[in-house]
């Protein structure tokens, strides 16, 4: 009978929806209306019938009884309780929210604002019934129980005056807080009020003051219209031309000749001069209506996004996923005998069918101790003859402990599938990546800007290139060559060959590169510290436009509030890829080490991203400064417990099942996912795809970065070089091995000054260049070939 009973594994993923349909938001609506409504008339009447329905309060089972309320005992038992009982006349406005929410919800509004007129209404609601309780008994009506008994209790303890200005200064937030009043704005009120009355009272001018004797400028005669006036005794011989004010006048040059009436008195003359146009709208504001924003896609306007077709679904012949009724149930009955076996009993059981993994949650029963499950890891795997399991004790905001038991069938994920999901198509995201699916099999999306970098690891072949791919895979399904620049390192020189097809859409490159994706370690390290370079002026452009990020400068300067003449441009993001990093910090050290730690620790306010990967998890390849600025870690399966803690300061990934199944977090849980797969030929046909097309001129060429010489331009004099120059010359050619350490044994020197002669021997051409942890080349075979070269020298003074 119990395994009859066990079915639930038929809908693993059903989730509880609170939303509502659109029919239950009309219903509710309706409902809550119509209920606003009978408050609204219950309270009306009440005022009017209290005192007749006093006696029938409470009788509800009597229906004999009548009430004298519209409502009838349900508007008078209602009346009493929210009214009397409750906060008085303010009442009315809950019963206001009510008739409001049920519009809300009937016309399917947006909700935020309901929320504040909730708060804000029983504030208020509040506020009047606590004031008219400064009234007294006599205005129970208008203060309520509630209120008269508040404001009673306010006087208690803070007396009349502060009871007073405790109301006053609610008062005041309510004004300032919600109706956003302030001084100023009263003050510009009463004075536009006593404007208007001045205005409306003021006595007309009568016409003849609102003459004025002018002389006429020449260039405004058509528009004069000249009045004979009458001569009298006071006017001279010479009859002036009298105008009257229009609106052309005010734009002209007028010039007013005031008279006086003493006799012989000086004429004044006044010159008015023209009114300076104002601006109702700035100089960015006019471009963007002029022209539109700024669009970084115009240059490559015509540019088409790769298509789905070009990625192939894996799933075909393997179907979706398939619930194995008898799988689940060999499986559940295996873990819970095991767990019977050493006395701990179960409550209850559940399991989610993932793609590649089944989580089993169970519930144990009450006095069970969470850690002696997790003990019996090793006994559950052996009982389920499974290759590797994870428990999960408990499992965060679940209150259930989980058991990952992998699937004996296990299903590929498409990167077909995750690219047209929903949740990808639709994500608001600056990088969105989609990495696969998780155990509850939805599609796995994140933002790289927010992460803002990321650190993969795992052993050899358990899907880190794969990884890789889905990363530039999403990027390239969302985002436009204009928008996004990849800095490709490859020190396999295999792995992302393919994306040479894309270089002049979406890669980035030094100057002086022939080729965009770099394999060589010294390119590398100048590559970092352009990127520094380029973190550098990006800074500077962000202070000149006043913005902390580069999202808000892209839109500042999209609606033209930055002038391309000061040296400010659109700025994509840049997404720095290094496939191995353990190969370059074996062969460059600090070198690659410093850059990528600056880069990790200041670059993500102006868009440059890094994502590392690595084969080799060990401390002295992911160090501490790493770990701290890398967030977002992805593992994919490892070989010890200790890798596992390395990655993601957690065990698991040693327990996973390989072939793209890794772990994710980002600071706080851990995350199952099945990583997409992507083939090699699907990425070859993208990046023909976009390859085929309109591209620009070249590369997103980065800021030139020319490396040091290691300091020998002080030492090129033959005067300065140091006393044991020859000796150590002779030590380096016998043993072939050109570093400082060899000449600290062999002649007893410090680092310092061993350190300098290599600097010497370099400026003289018997030892190479610098190659990172690598012993410098020797130049010279023998130390007769070191004497012709020291004799051939020539001093110079």
């Amino acid at each position: 009978m119990a395994k009859k009973k066990k079915q639930t594994p038929k809908e693993p993923r059903k989730k509880i929806n609170f939303s509502l349909s659109r029919q239950q938001k009309i219903l509710l609506g309706s409902f809550l209306f119509l209920l606003g409504l009978a408050l609204i008339f219950s309270f009306i009447s009440y005022f009017f019938t209290w005192q007749a329905d006093q006696s029938n309060l409470g009788i509800l089972g009597e229906r004999d009884l009548p009430a004298e309320n519209w409502l009838n005992k349900f508007g008078a038992n209602v009346g009493n309780f929210f009214i009397y009982d409750g906060f008085g006349v303010s009442s009315f406005i809950i019963a206001f929210l009510v008739t409001l929410t049920g519009v809300y919800f009937f016309f399917d509004y947006v909700k935020s604002q309901l929320v504040k007129f909730w708060f804000w209404g029983i504030l208020l609601m509040i506020w009047i019934s606590i004031f008219f309780g400064f009234f007294g008994e006599k205005t129970t009506l208008l203060s309520g129980i509630i209120g008269f008994e508040t404001n009673d209790l306010l006087q208690d303890y803070l007396g009349l005056l502060g009871a007073i200005l405790f109301m006053t200064f609610v008062m005041v937030v309510y004004l300032v807080v919600r109706l956003k009043l302030t001084p100023e704005k009263v003050i510009a009120a009463l004075k536009s009020s006593k404007k208007n009355i001045a205005e409306e009272f003021a006595t007309p001018v009568s016409e003849t003051e609102t003459k004025a004797t002018v002389t006429e400028p020449v260039s405004t005669k058509k528009d004069i219209s000249e009045k004979p006036v009458p001569k009298t005794e006071e006017e001279p011989i010479s009859k002036p031309i009298v105008m009257e004010e229009s609106v052309e006048e005010k734009a002209v040059l007028e010039k007013i000749i005031l008279k006086s009436d003493v006799e012989g008195d000086v004429e004044m003359e006044v010159e008015q001069a023209a009114e300076e146009e104002v601006l109702e709208e700035n100089f960015s504001e006019k471009l963007v209506k002029d022209y539109g924003e700024f669009d970084p896609r115009l240059e490559l306007s015509k540019y088409k996004f790769p298509t789905i077709e070009l990625l192939r679904d894996h799933t075909v012949g393997n179907g979706g996923i398939t619930i194995d009724q008898e799988e689940l149930e060999e499986n559940k009955n295996n873990i819970v005998d095991t767990l019977n076996n050493y006395k701990i009993g179960i409550a209850n059981i559940k399991a989610t069918v993932g793609p590649t993994v089944t989580l089993y949650e169970i519930v144990p029963d009450a006095g069970v101790r969470i850690s002696k499950i997790k003990n019996l890891e090793d006994d559950i795997a052996l009982s389920l003859s499974a290759l590797g399991i994870r428990i999960i004790a408990p499992i965060p905001g679940r209150g259930t402990i989980g058991i990952e038991v992998p699937n004996k069938n296990a299903r590929v994920v498409s990167m077909r599938s995750v690219i047209a999901s929903p949740k990808f198509q639709n994500a608001e995201m600056e990088l969105p990546i989609a990495f696969g699916k998780t155990i509850s099999n939805e599609t796995f999306v994140v933002d790289l800007a927010k992460m803002p970098h990321m650190l993969m690891a795992g052993a050899t072949g358990q899907g880190k290139s794969v990884g890789l791919n889905a990363v530039l895979t999403s990027l390239l399904y969302k985002k436009h060559p204009a928008e996004v620049k990849f800095v490709l390192v490859d020190p396999k020189k295999v792995e992302l060959t393919l994306f040479n097809k894309i270089e002049r859409h979406f890669l980035a490159k030094l100057p002086d590169n022939e080729e965009a994706i770099i394999t060589d370690t010294t390119k590398v390290i100048n590559t970092l510290n352009s990127l520094c370079i380029e973190m550098d002026t990006r800074y500077d452009l962000l202070k000149d436009a006043m913005v902390r990020n580069i999202k808000e400068y892209n839109t500042k300067f999209k609606n033209r509030k930055l002038n391309p003449n000061e040296g400010h441009h659109f700025l994509p993001y840049i997404v720095l890829v290094i496939d191995e990093f353990a190969d370059l910090i074996m062969t460059a050290g600090k070198e690659v080490e410093t850059p990528i730690a600056r880069l990790a620790q200041l670059a993500r306010a102006i868009g440059i991203h890094l994502i590392v990967a690595t084969q080799r998890p060990s401390v002295n390849v992911i160090t501490g400064i790493i770990k701290a600025n890398f967030p977002a870690r992805i593992a994919f399966r490892v070989t010890s417990k200790i890798d596992s803690r390395t990655i993601l300061d957690n065990s698991g990934a040693d327990q996973l099942i390989g072939r793209g199944d890794m772990l994710y977090t980002q600071g706080n849980d851990l995350t199952r996912i099945q990583c997409a797969f992507v083939d090699t030929p699907e990425v070859a046909d993208i990046t023909e795809y976009i390859g085929a097309q309109k591209a620009y001129s070249d590369a997103y060429l980065l800021p030139e970065y020319s490396g040091e010489e290691g300091g020998t331009n002080l030492d090129i004099n033959i005067d300065d070089r140091d006393k044991m120059f020859r000796e150590a010359a002779e030590v380096l050619v016998i043993a072939q091995q050109g570093s400082a350490s060899l000449l600290q044994r062999k002649l007893k020197l410090g680092y310092n000054r061993a350190g300098r002669i290599i600097d010497q021997l370099e400026a003289a051409g018997i030892v190479g260049p610098f190659e990172g942890s690598k012993a410098r080349q020797v130049l010279v075979p023998t130390i007769d070939a070191l004497n012709q070269l020291l004799e051939n020298e020539m001093p110079t003074s």
